[in-house]
Protein backbone atom coordinates (compact mmCIF):
# COMPACT_ATOMS: atom_id res chain seq x y z
CA UNK A 1 0.00 0.00 0.00
CA UNK A 2 1.13 3.15 -0.80
CA UNK A 3 1.73 6.13 1.51
CA UNK A 4 -1.47 8.39 0.25
CA UNK A 5 -3.17 4.67 0.75
CA UNK A 6 -2.07 4.68 4.23
CA UNK A 7 -3.03 7.28 5.31
CA UNK A 8 -6.76 7.10 4.24
CA UNK A 9 -6.85 4.01 6.37
CA UNK A 10 -5.45 5.88 9.13
CA UNK A 11 -8.35 8.64 8.76
CA UNK A 12 -10.88 6.07 8.19
CA UNK A 13 -9.63 4.59 11.77
CA UNK A 14 -9.97 7.65 13.42
CA UNK A 15 -13.20 8.34 12.29
CA UNK A 16 -14.55 5.32 13.18
CA UNK A 17 -12.61 5.81 17.19
CA UNK A 18 -14.74 9.00 17.54
CA UNK A 19 -17.86 7.56 16.11
CA UNK A 20 -17.34 5.03 18.70
CA UNK A 21 -16.63 7.30 21.60
CA UNK A 22 -19.65 9.59 21.29
CA UNK A 23 -20.86 11.45 24.73
CA UNK A 24 -23.42 9.38 27.13
CA UNK A 25 -26.33 11.48 27.98
CA UNK A 26 -27.84 12.68 31.08
CA UNK A 27 -31.41 12.74 31.74
CA UNK A 28 -32.73 13.95 34.93
CA UNK A 29 -36.83 14.53 35.09
CA UNK A 30 -38.77 15.84 37.82
CA UNK A 31 -41.70 15.61 38.66
CA UNK A 32 -43.80 18.29 39.17
CA UNK A 33 -40.86 20.36 36.80
CA UNK A 34 -38.24 22.08 39.70
CA UNK A 35 -35.89 24.15 37.63
CA UNK A 36 -33.76 24.96 40.51
CA UNK A 37 -33.62 20.79 41.54
CA UNK A 38 -32.92 19.83 38.14
CA UNK A 39 -30.37 22.22 37.81
CA UNK A 40 -28.67 20.96 41.43
CA UNK A 41 -28.98 17.17 40.64
CA UNK A 42 -26.95 17.88 36.73
CA UNK A 43 -24.15 19.66 38.42
CA UNK A 44 -23.67 17.31 41.50
CA UNK A 45 -23.34 14.36 38.96
CA UNK A 46 -21.54 15.94 35.87
CA UNK A 47 -20.49 14.66 32.97
CA UNK A 48 -21.01 11.34 32.29
CA UNK A 49 -18.49 10.61 29.79
CA UNK A 50 -18.18 8.38 27.16
CA UNK A 51 -19.55 5.06 29.29
CA UNK A 52 -21.59 2.48 27.47
CA UNK A 53 -24.55 1.11 28.53
CA UNK A 54 -22.81 -1.37 30.88
CA UNK A 55 -21.01 1.24 32.63
CA UNK A 56 -24.06 3.39 33.04
CA UNK A 57 -26.00 0.93 34.16
CA UNK A 58 -22.93 0.27 37.22
CA UNK A 59 -22.76 3.78 37.53
CA UNK A 60 -26.72 4.56 37.96
CA UNK A 61 -26.85 3.42 41.89
CA UNK A 62 -24.00 6.46 41.97
CA UNK A 63 -25.72 8.65 40.04
CA UNK A 64 -29.16 8.19 42.49
CA UNK A 65 -26.99 8.75 45.96
CA UNK A 66 -25.47 11.97 44.18
CA UNK A 67 -28.93 12.84 43.25
CA UNK A 68 -30.54 12.08 46.58
CA UNK A 69 -27.59 15.18 47.90
CA UNK A 70 -28.75 16.97 45.64
CA UNK A 71 -32.24 17.26 46.66
CA UNK A 72 -31.56 17.04 50.28
CA UNK A 73 -29.00 20.54 49.76
CA UNK A 74 -32.24 22.28 48.33
CA UNK A 75 -34.61 21.05 51.31
CA UNK A 76 -36.04 18.11 49.31
CA UNK A 77 -35.54 15.18 51.97
CA UNK A 78 -38.06 12.55 51.34
CA UNK A 79 -37.29 12.57 47.36
CA UNK A 80 -37.61 9.45 45.95
CA UNK A 81 -35.17 8.82 42.96
CA UNK A 82 -35.38 5.57 40.44
CA UNK A 83 -32.46 5.20 37.02
CA UNK A 84 -32.82 3.40 34.10
CA UNK A 85 -30.38 2.92 30.85
CA UNK A 86 -31.27 3.38 27.83
CA UNK A 87 -29.11 1.55 25.20
CA UNK A 88 -27.77 3.18 21.89
CA UNK A 89 -25.11 5.33 19.98
CA UNK A 90 -25.90 7.64 22.45
CA UNK A 91 -26.41 5.93 25.78
CA UNK A 92 -28.69 7.66 28.20
CA UNK A 93 -29.13 7.26 32.07
CA UNK A 94 -32.36 8.52 32.86
CA UNK A 95 -33.47 9.63 36.69
CA UNK A 96 -37.00 9.95 37.70
CA UNK A 97 -37.27 12.31 40.58
CA UNK A 98 -40.24 12.85 42.76
CA UNK A 99 -39.16 15.84 45.36
CA UNK A 100 -42.10 15.22 48.12
CA UNK A 101 -42.70 18.08 50.43
CA UNK A 102 -39.12 20.03 51.26
CA UNK A 103 -38.30 20.44 54.55
CA UNK A 104 -39.10 24.22 56.31
CA UNK A 105 -37.37 26.17 58.87
CA UNK A 106 -38.57 26.44 61.94
CA UNK A 107 -36.30 28.28 64.76
CA UNK A 108 -33.61 30.41 62.88
CA UNK A 109 -30.66 32.01 64.84
CA UNK A 110 -27.92 34.22 63.04
CA UNK A 111 -26.40 36.51 65.90
CA UNK A 112 -22.85 38.36 66.15
CA UNK A 113 -21.72 38.71 69.28
CA UNK A 114 -18.22 40.87 70.65
CA UNK A 115 -17.15 43.87 69.23
CA UNK A 116 -18.43 43.56 65.80
CA UNK A 117 -21.73 43.50 67.06
CA UNK A 118 -20.79 47.66 67.58
CA UNK A 119 -20.42 48.08 64.24
CA UNK A 120 -23.00 49.16 61.98
CA UNK A 121 -20.74 48.19 58.75
CA UNK A 122 -20.69 44.38 59.82
CA UNK A 123 -23.80 42.83 58.39
CA UNK A 124 -25.58 39.91 60.08
CA UNK A 125 -27.48 37.98 57.19
CA UNK A 126 -30.59 38.25 57.15
CA UNK A 127 -32.53 37.33 54.30
CA UNK A 128 -35.78 35.48 53.56
CA UNK A 129 -34.00 32.35 52.81
CA UNK A 130 -33.14 32.19 56.66
CA UNK A 131 -36.59 33.22 57.81
CA UNK A 132 -39.15 30.87 60.17
CA UNK A 133 -41.16 28.83 57.29
CA UNK A 134 -38.79 29.42 54.80
CA UNK A 135 -37.58 26.09 52.50
CA UNK A 136 -34.34 24.97 53.96
CA UNK A 137 -31.74 25.62 51.41
CA UNK A 138 -27.76 24.38 52.79
CA UNK A 139 -26.10 26.83 50.43
CA UNK A 140 -27.72 29.56 51.60
CA UNK A 141 -26.76 28.44 55.38
CA UNK A 142 -23.16 27.89 54.22
CA UNK A 143 -23.48 31.66 52.42
CA UNK A 144 -24.19 33.05 55.99
CA UNK A 145 -21.57 31.05 57.75
CA UNK A 146 -18.91 32.73 54.51
CA UNK A 147 -20.51 36.03 55.07
CA UNK A 148 -19.60 36.21 58.05
CA UNK A 149 -16.09 35.33 58.12
CA UNK A 150 -15.48 37.37 54.94
CA UNK A 151 -16.22 40.19 57.16
CA UNK A 152 -14.64 39.38 59.82
CA UNK A 153 -11.47 38.80 57.51
CA UNK A 154 -12.21 42.70 56.18
CA UNK A 155 -12.69 44.07 59.68
CA UNK A 156 -9.47 42.57 61.52
CA UNK A 157 -11.30 40.25 63.50
CA UNK A 158 -8.64 37.76 62.79
CA UNK A 159 -9.28 35.71 66.44
CA UNK A 160 -13.09 35.06 65.68
CA UNK A 161 -14.95 32.05 65.91
CA UNK A 162 -18.13 30.35 65.44
CA UNK A 163 -19.51 29.56 69.10
CA UNK A 164 -22.38 27.73 67.79
CA UNK A 165 -23.00 26.43 64.04
CA UNK A 166 -25.58 23.85 64.05
CA UNK A 167 -28.32 22.68 61.26
CA UNK A 168 -30.54 20.26 62.74
CA UNK A 169 -33.13 18.45 60.09
CA UNK A 170 -36.15 16.71 61.67
CA UNK A 171 -36.95 14.88 57.95
CA UNK A 172 -40.24 12.86 59.52
CA UNK A 173 -41.42 16.16 60.82
CA UNK A 174 -40.69 18.03 57.75
CA UNK A 175 -38.74 20.71 60.15
CA UNK A 176 -34.93 22.44 60.31
CA UNK A 177 -33.40 24.52 62.79
CA UNK A 178 -30.47 27.08 62.46
CA UNK A 179 -28.36 28.29 65.04
CA UNK A 180 -25.15 30.03 64.22
CA UNK A 181 -23.66 32.24 66.72
CA UNK A 182 -19.87 34.50 65.70
CA UNK A 183 -18.08 35.71 68.15
CA UNK A 184 -15.52 38.25 67.01
CA UNK A 185 -12.81 38.32 69.50
CA UNK A 186 -11.15 42.43 69.40
CA UNK A 187 -10.58 43.99 66.35
CA UNK A 188 -6.80 44.27 65.01
CA UNK A 189 -5.50 47.23 64.44
CA UNK A 190 -2.34 48.49 61.70
CA UNK A 191 0.62 49.25 62.82
CA UNK A 192 3.69 51.94 61.89
CA UNK A 193 4.05 51.89 57.71
CA UNK A 194 7.42 50.77 56.63
CA UNK A 195 8.91 51.78 53.28
CA UNK A 196 11.59 49.64 51.88
CA UNK A 197 13.19 49.60 48.04
CA UNK A 198 15.81 52.23 46.81
CA UNK A 199 13.55 55.32 46.41
CA UNK A 200 15.03 58.80 46.54
CA UNK A 201 12.01 60.07 48.57
CA UNK A 202 11.97 61.54 51.85
CA UNK A 203 9.92 59.35 54.35
CA UNK A 204 8.07 62.39 54.91
CA UNK A 205 6.58 62.51 51.80
CA UNK A 206 5.86 58.68 51.73
CA UNK A 207 4.37 59.04 54.96
CA UNK A 208 1.73 61.59 53.58
CA UNK A 209 0.24 59.11 50.80
CA UNK A 210 -0.62 56.60 53.76
CA UNK A 211 -4.42 56.89 53.64
CA UNK A 212 -4.70 55.89 57.37
CA UNK A 213 -2.99 56.54 60.86
CA UNK A 214 -0.86 54.07 62.97
CA UNK A 215 -3.17 51.98 65.29
CA UNK A 216 -6.11 52.87 63.54
CA UNK A 217 -8.45 49.61 63.48
CA UNK A 218 -7.51 47.36 60.49
CA UNK A 219 -9.77 47.43 57.09
CA UNK A 220 -8.57 45.45 53.96
CA UNK A 221 -9.60 48.34 52.21
CA UNK A 222 -7.56 50.90 53.67
CA UNK A 223 -4.11 48.90 52.21
CA UNK A 224 -6.25 48.47 48.97
CA UNK A 225 -5.97 52.02 49.11
CA UNK A 226 -2.50 52.55 50.11
CA UNK A 227 -1.21 50.36 47.21
CA UNK A 228 -3.75 52.75 44.85
CA UNK A 229 -2.75 55.98 45.86
CA UNK A 230 1.12 54.60 45.75
CA UNK A 231 0.08 53.08 42.29
CA UNK A 232 -1.34 56.59 41.34
CA UNK A 233 1.76 58.55 42.36
CA UNK A 234 3.38 58.43 39.49
CA UNK A 235 6.77 57.77 40.73
CA UNK A 236 6.40 53.72 41.20
CA UNK A 237 6.38 50.86 38.74
CA UNK A 238 6.18 48.22 41.34
CA UNK A 239 4.22 48.37 44.42
CA UNK A 240 3.62 45.64 46.96
CA UNK A 241 2.11 46.20 50.22
CA UNK A 242 2.19 43.22 53.39
CA UNK A 243 0.04 42.77 56.19
CA UNK A 244 -0.23 39.49 57.56
CA UNK A 245 -2.16 38.87 60.68
CA UNK A 246 0.39 36.62 61.35
CA UNK A 247 3.12 38.95 61.58
CA UNK A 248 1.00 40.68 64.27
CA UNK A 249 2.64 41.60 67.93
CA UNK A 250 -0.29 42.35 70.74
CA UNK A 251 -3.00 42.29 67.78
CA UNK A 252 -1.24 45.21 65.95
CA UNK A 253 0.27 44.35 62.34
CA UNK A 254 2.77 45.90 60.83
CA UNK A 255 2.71 47.19 57.01
CA UNK A 256 5.41 46.48 55.30
CA UNK A 257 5.48 48.22 51.62
CA UNK A 258 7.93 47.30 48.94
CA UNK A 259 8.45 49.72 46.23
CA UNK A 260 10.36 50.08 42.94
CA UNK A 261 10.98 53.46 41.62
CA UNK A 262 10.20 54.20 37.66
CA UNK A 263 12.16 55.81 35.34
CA UNK A 264 12.79 59.35 35.82
CA UNK A 265 12.25 61.01 32.37
CA UNK A 266 9.68 59.71 30.39
CA UNK A 267 9.09 61.68 26.87
CA UNK A 268 5.65 61.10 24.14
CA UNK A 269 4.99 61.60 20.99
CA UNK A 270 1.30 61.69 18.95
CA UNK A 271 -0.21 62.48 15.95
CA UNK A 272 -3.78 63.75 15.38
CA UNK A 273 -6.50 65.22 12.94
CA UNK A 274 -9.59 67.07 13.39
CA UNK A 275 -11.37 69.10 11.02
CA UNK A 276 -10.83 71.83 13.54
CA UNK A 277 -7.41 72.62 13.41
CA UNK A 278 -6.03 69.84 10.66
CA UNK A 279 -3.52 67.73 11.01
CA UNK A 280 -1.52 68.62 14.70
CA UNK A 281 1.13 67.08 16.18
CA UNK A 282 1.81 66.93 20.20
CA UNK A 283 4.97 66.13 22.47
CA UNK A 284 5.24 66.08 26.32
CA UNK A 285 8.52 65.47 28.36
CA UNK A 286 8.17 64.78 31.94
CA UNK A 287 10.73 64.68 34.59
CA UNK A 288 8.61 62.62 37.56
CA UNK A 289 10.83 63.84 40.51
CA UNK A 290 13.63 66.51 41.01
CA UNK A 291 14.18 65.49 44.82
CA UNK A 292 13.21 63.63 47.85
CA UNK A 293 10.37 65.97 48.48
CA UNK A 294 8.44 64.56 44.63
CA UNK A 295 8.81 68.18 42.90
CA UNK A 296 8.47 67.22 39.46
CA UNK A 297 8.34 69.43 36.03
CA UNK A 298 7.93 69.15 32.53
CA UNK A 299 6.91 70.51 29.31
CA UNK A 300 4.75 70.15 26.29
CA UNK A 301 3.89 71.48 22.65
CA UNK A 302 1.19 71.38 20.35
CA UNK A 303 1.34 72.07 16.72
CA UNK A 304 -0.96 72.38 14.11
CA UNK A 305 -1.76 74.56 11.13
CA UNK A 306 -4.11 77.76 12.83
CA UNK A 307 -2.34 77.10 16.49
CA UNK A 308 0.76 76.32 18.11
CA UNK A 309 2.20 76.50 21.77
CA UNK A 310 4.34 75.22 24.24
CA UNK A 311 3.55 74.97 27.93
CA UNK A 312 5.99 74.34 30.95
CA UNK A 313 5.31 73.51 33.96
CA UNK A 314 6.41 72.68 38.28
CA UNK A 315 4.65 70.89 40.55
CA UNK A 316 5.11 70.98 44.13
CA UNK A 317 3.13 68.07 46.16
CA UNK A 318 0.68 69.40 48.93
CA UNK A 319 -1.19 67.88 51.67
CA UNK A 320 -2.69 65.01 50.67
CA UNK A 321 0.09 64.87 48.09
CA UNK A 322 -2.24 62.66 45.79
CA UNK A 323 -4.82 65.45 45.29
CA UNK A 324 -3.33 68.91 46.28
CA UNK A 325 -0.57 70.14 44.36
CA UNK A 326 0.56 73.79 43.46
CA UNK A 327 1.41 74.21 40.26
CA UNK A 328 3.44 76.78 38.35
CA UNK A 329 2.31 76.86 34.92
CA UNK A 330 3.31 79.06 31.78
CA UNK A 331 3.23 79.35 28.39
CA UNK A 332 3.04 81.12 24.80
CA UNK A 333 0.93 80.65 22.00
CA UNK A 334 0.67 81.37 18.27
CA UNK A 335 -3.18 81.23 17.08
CA UNK A 336 -4.79 82.46 13.91
CA UNK A 337 -8.12 83.02 14.22
CA UNK A 338 -11.42 82.65 12.33
CA UNK A 339 -10.35 84.07 9.15
CA UNK A 340 -6.29 84.72 8.18
CA UNK A 341 -6.37 88.26 8.64
CA UNK A 342 -6.73 87.81 12.66
CA UNK A 343 -4.35 86.44 15.18
CA UNK A 344 -3.37 86.06 18.83
CA UNK A 345 -0.05 86.08 20.23
CA UNK A 346 -0.62 85.12 23.87
CA UNK A 347 2.05 84.83 27.00
CA UNK A 348 0.76 83.61 30.29
CA UNK A 349 2.20 82.59 33.89
CA UNK A 350 0.79 82.14 37.05
CA UNK A 351 0.50 79.61 40.15
CA UNK A 352 -2.32 76.72 40.20
CA UNK A 353 -3.88 75.40 43.51
CA UNK A 354 -4.76 72.06 42.11
CA UNK A 355 -6.92 69.80 44.64
CA UNK A 356 -9.56 66.68 44.71
CA UNK A 357 -12.61 67.60 47.20
CA UNK A 358 -14.29 64.75 49.71
CA UNK A 359 -17.01 64.99 47.51
CA UNK A 360 -15.16 64.09 44.04
CA UNK A 361 -14.76 67.64 42.81
CA UNK A 362 -11.44 68.45 41.52
CA UNK A 363 -10.78 71.96 42.28
CA UNK A 364 -8.58 74.64 41.06
CA UNK A 365 -7.81 78.23 42.56
CA UNK A 366 -5.55 80.24 40.12
CA UNK A 367 -3.82 83.43 39.61
CA UNK A 368 -2.75 83.99 36.54
CA UNK A 369 -0.63 86.96 34.19
CA UNK A 370 -1.18 87.32 30.90
CA UNK A 371 -0.03 89.23 27.96
CA UNK A 372 -1.42 89.13 24.70
CA UNK A 373 -0.86 90.59 21.13
CA UNK A 374 -3.64 90.38 19.15
CA UNK A 375 -5.21 91.81 15.62
CA UNK A 376 -8.73 91.04 14.35
CA UNK A 377 -9.36 92.60 11.27
CA UNK A 378 -8.09 95.98 10.86
CA UNK A 379 -7.91 96.22 14.62
CA UNK A 380 -4.83 96.04 16.44
CA UNK A 381 -4.31 95.78 20.49
CA UNK A 382 -1.95 94.81 23.10
CA UNK A 383 -4.14 93.20 26.22
CA UNK A 384 -2.64 92.59 30.19
CA UNK A 385 -4.79 91.11 32.85
CA UNK A 386 -4.12 89.87 36.51
CA UNK A 387 -6.88 87.87 36.88
CA UNK A 388 -7.75 85.08 40.10
CA UNK A 389 -9.78 82.61 38.78
CA UNK A 390 -11.46 79.30 40.19
CA UNK A 391 -12.60 76.22 38.06
CA UNK A 392 -14.98 73.69 39.44
CA UNK A 393 -15.00 70.07 37.52
CA UNK A 394 -16.98 66.82 38.01
CA UNK A 395 -17.21 63.39 36.44
CA UNK A 396 -18.94 60.50 37.04
CA UNK A 397 -18.38 57.83 34.03
CA UNK A 398 -18.17 53.96 34.18
CA UNK A 399 -15.24 53.59 31.79
CA UNK A 400 -12.75 55.93 31.06
CA UNK A 401 -12.11 55.53 27.62
CA UNK A 402 -15.86 54.11 26.39
CA UNK A 403 -18.43 55.51 28.65
CA UNK A 404 -21.60 53.94 28.23
CA UNK A 405 -23.37 56.39 31.15
CA UNK A 406 -22.19 59.25 32.98
CA UNK A 407 -22.08 63.07 32.92
CA UNK A 408 -19.41 65.80 33.35
CA UNK A 409 -20.26 69.45 35.08
CA UNK A 410 -17.44 71.97 34.78
CA UNK A 411 -17.49 75.91 34.88
CA UNK A 412 -15.18 78.15 35.61
CA UNK A 413 -14.96 81.90 36.54
CA UNK A 414 -12.41 84.83 36.52
CA UNK A 415 -11.96 88.29 37.18
CA UNK A 416 -9.88 91.06 36.22
CA UNK A 417 -9.52 95.06 37.71
CA UNK A 418 -8.73 97.63 36.08
CA UNK A 419 -5.17 99.43 37.64
CA UNK A 420 -4.67 96.25 39.21
CA UNK A 421 -1.86 95.14 36.49
CA UNK A 422 -5.10 94.86 33.44
CA UNK A 423 -5.97 97.12 31.59
CA UNK A 424 -9.84 96.80 32.49
CA UNK A 425 -12.41 95.38 34.72
CA UNK A 426 -13.53 91.91 33.55
CA UNK A 427 -15.62 88.81 34.44
CA UNK A 428 -15.44 85.64 32.44
CA UNK A 429 -17.18 82.68 32.69
CA UNK A 430 -18.02 79.33 30.76
CA UNK A 431 -20.12 76.51 32.03
CA UNK A 432 -19.97 73.15 30.11
CA UNK A 433 -22.33 70.65 30.66
CA UNK A 434 -22.02 66.96 29.52
CA UNK A 435 -24.70 63.43 29.59
CA UNK A 436 -24.86 60.12 28.33
CA UNK A 437 -26.73 57.10 28.94
CA UNK A 438 -27.63 54.07 27.40
CA UNK A 439 -30.84 51.85 26.86
CA UNK A 440 -30.65 48.37 25.87
CA UNK A 441 -27.63 48.24 25.08
CA UNK A 442 -27.39 49.22 21.60
CA UNK A 443 -29.58 52.89 21.98
CA UNK A 444 -27.16 56.00 23.27
CA UNK A 445 -28.16 59.13 23.87
CA UNK A 446 -25.83 62.17 24.37
CA UNK A 447 -26.61 65.51 25.49
CA UNK A 448 -24.39 68.75 25.44
CA UNK A 449 -24.71 72.26 27.02
CA UNK A 450 -21.77 75.09 26.63
CA UNK A 451 -22.47 78.65 28.00
CA UNK A 452 -20.15 81.73 28.29
CA UNK A 453 -19.99 85.32 28.79
CA UNK A 454 -18.22 88.76 29.72
CA UNK A 455 -19.40 91.31 31.72
CA UNK A 456 -16.96 94.33 31.07
CA UNK A 457 -17.22 98.23 31.05
CA UNK A 458 -14.28 97.86 27.97
CA UNK A 459 -15.11 94.87 25.90
CA UNK A 460 -12.95 96.60 23.10
CA UNK A 461 -10.16 96.00 25.55
CA UNK A 462 -10.95 92.30 25.96
CA UNK A 463 -8.62 90.24 24.38
CA UNK A 464 -9.55 86.98 21.51
CA UNK A 465 -8.55 84.18 24.03
CA UNK A 466 -11.62 85.91 26.39
CA UNK A 467 -13.75 85.91 23.27
CA UNK A 468 -16.30 83.67 22.52
CA UNK A 469 -16.57 82.18 18.49
CA UNK A 470 -18.23 79.06 18.18
CA UNK A 471 -18.98 76.78 15.17
CA UNK A 472 -16.55 73.47 14.56
CA UNK A 473 -16.33 69.75 15.85
CA UNK A 474 -16.92 70.51 19.45
CA UNK A 475 -19.48 73.11 18.72
CA UNK A 476 -22.24 73.51 16.09
CA UNK A 477 -21.32 71.28 13.46
CA UNK A 478 -21.83 71.83 9.94
CA UNK A 479 -19.68 75.23 10.45
CA UNK A 480 -16.29 75.43 10.31
CA UNK A 481 -14.11 76.17 13.27
CA UNK A 482 -14.91 79.75 14.90
CA UNK A 483 -17.26 80.92 12.06
CA UNK A 484 -20.07 81.96 14.30
CA UNK A 485 -19.63 84.94 15.37
CA UNK A 486 -20.13 88.84 15.90
CA UNK A 487 -18.39 90.64 12.41
CA UNK A 488 -17.13 94.59 12.68
CA UNK A 489 -17.64 96.74 9.83
CA UNK A 490 -15.62 95.34 7.45
CA UNK A 491 -17.10 91.82 7.85
CA UNK A 492 -14.32 90.76 9.91
CA UNK A 493 -15.14 88.11 12.86
CA UNK A 494 -14.32 89.34 16.11
CA UNK A 495 -15.76 86.98 18.78
CA UNK A 496 -18.57 87.81 20.92
CA UNK A 497 -19.29 88.79 24.22
CA UNK A 498 -21.51 85.40 24.90
CA UNK A 499 -22.03 82.41 23.77
CA UNK A 500 -24.58 79.24 23.95
CA UNK A 501 -24.15 75.99 22.35
CA UNK A 502 -25.90 72.99 22.41
CA UNK A 503 -25.86 68.97 21.19
CA UNK A 504 -28.48 66.24 21.16
CA UNK A 505 -27.09 62.85 19.47
CA UNK A 506 -28.29 59.40 19.09
CA UNK A 507 -26.53 56.31 18.22
CA UNK A 508 -27.19 52.84 17.25
CA UNK A 509 -24.42 50.04 18.00
CA UNK A 510 -24.55 47.83 14.62
CA UNK A 511 -21.54 45.95 15.88
CA UNK A 512 -19.25 45.71 18.50
CA UNK A 513 -16.84 48.51 18.07
CA UNK A 514 -19.48 50.44 15.31
CA UNK A 515 -22.23 52.83 15.77
CA UNK A 516 -24.03 54.79 13.55
CA UNK A 517 -25.29 58.74 15.18
CA UNK A 518 -27.56 60.91 13.91
CA UNK A 519 -27.78 64.97 15.74
CA UNK A 520 -28.53 68.26 15.87
CA UNK A 521 -26.67 71.08 17.26
CA UNK A 522 -27.47 74.74 17.64
CA UNK A 523 -25.69 77.94 18.78
CA UNK A 524 -24.21 80.91 18.53
CA UNK A 525 -21.51 83.76 20.16
CA UNK A 526 -23.51 87.28 20.20
CA UNK A 527 -23.16 90.75 21.56
CA UNK A 528 -26.23 90.83 23.58
CA UNK A 529 -28.73 88.46 25.63
CA UNK A 530 -31.28 88.20 23.17
CA UNK A 531 -30.38 85.10 21.36
CA UNK A 532 -31.89 85.52 18.02
CA UNK A 533 -30.00 84.11 15.85
CA UNK A 534 -29.22 80.86 17.16
CA UNK A 535 -27.99 78.35 13.93
CA UNK A 536 -29.09 74.82 13.62
CA UNK A 537 -26.89 71.85 12.61
CA UNK A 538 -28.13 68.65 11.61
CA UNK A 539 -26.42 65.87 10.42
CA UNK A 540 -25.37 61.99 10.77
CA UNK A 541 -22.29 59.98 11.61
CA UNK A 542 -20.27 56.92 12.07
CA UNK A 543 -18.34 56.03 15.18
CA UNK A 544 -15.56 53.74 15.51
CA UNK A 545 -14.08 52.74 19.40
CA UNK A 546 -10.71 52.95 19.02
CA UNK A 547 -8.27 52.05 21.91
CA UNK A 548 -7.59 55.20 22.46
CA UNK A 549 -11.52 56.51 22.70
CA UNK A 550 -14.49 56.80 19.62
CA UNK A 551 -13.57 57.82 16.40
CA UNK A 552 -16.03 60.03 14.65
CA UNK A 553 -16.41 61.00 11.12
CA UNK A 554 -19.93 63.45 10.71
CA UNK A 555 -21.41 64.62 7.72
CA UNK A 556 -23.29 67.73 8.63
CA UNK A 557 -25.46 70.00 6.97
CA UNK A 558 -25.82 74.21 7.99
CA UNK A 559 -29.67 75.12 7.47
CA UNK A 560 -28.79 79.05 8.15
CA UNK A 561 -26.85 81.16 6.01
CA UNK A 562 -27.16 79.11 2.81
CA UNK A 563 -25.17 76.35 4.48
CA UNK A 564 -24.25 73.39 2.49
CA UNK A 565 -22.67 70.03 4.50
CA UNK A 566 -19.41 69.65 6.13
CA UNK A 567 -17.64 66.89 6.89
CA UNK A 568 -16.09 66.96 10.67
CA UNK A 569 -13.58 64.42 11.85
CA UNK A 570 -12.42 64.15 15.70
CA UNK A 571 -11.85 61.59 18.13
CA UNK A 572 -11.52 61.27 21.97
CA UNK A 573 -14.27 60.21 25.03
CA UNK A 574 -17.33 61.41 24.88
CA UNK A 575 -17.54 62.73 28.41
Amino acid sequence: MNYSGRLAGSLALLVACMAAQAQSVLDVRINPANAALKSNVEGYIGSLGDRDGEALLRFSRGAEEQAQKAAQALGYYQARVSSEVQPGENPRLLLHIEPGEPIHLRNVTVRVEGPAAQMKAFRVPHSRELATGAVLNHGQYENAKQLIQNQASRYGFFSGTFSKQRLAVDPRAGLADIELVYNSGPRFKLGKVSFQGDTPFDDELLQRMVPFKEDTAYDSELIAELNQALQSSGYFEGVRVDAAPTAATERVIPVDVQLTTRKPRTMGLGLGYSTDVGPRGKANWTRHWVNPQGHSYGAEMELSAPRQNVGLWYDIPLDPPLTDKLRWAGGYQYEELADTDSLSKLLTFGPEWHSKLPSGWQRVISLKWQREEYRLGDDTGLSTLLMPGISYTYLKSDNKVDPHNGYRVQFDAQVAKEGLMSDTNLLHGNVMLKGLTTVAQNHRLLGRVQLGGNATNGYKSVPPSLRFFAGGDQSVRGYDYQTLSPENSDGDRIGGRYMVAGSVEYQYSIAEKWRLATFIDKGNSFNDLKFADLKTGIGVGVRWVSPVGPIRLDLAHAMDDDGGVRLHFSMGPEL
